[in-house]
């Protein structure tokens, strides 16, 4: 087999592998957009609870 043939069969079958690895990467994208939702509501809920009033606060008014 000629060298260039060889060097471009080996340059095909280095693409399809990156290729592979950015379909992974696409399927494991949805997951930090989870993450996302997750956090933000976790911030909401703190701030509810950080502004709802205390009962400790009522009592000592």
């Amino acid at each position: 087999m000629h060298f260039t043939a060889q060097l471009a069969r080996q340059h095909r079958a280095a693409l399809h592998a990156e290729a592979a690895d950015d379909r992974l990467a696409a399927e494991v994208r949805p997951a930090a957009d989870l993450r996302t939702r997750v956090g933000w509501t976790l911030v909401e809920l703190g701030l509810r609870l950080v502004s709802a009033p205390h009962p400790a606060a009522a009592l000592a008014h």
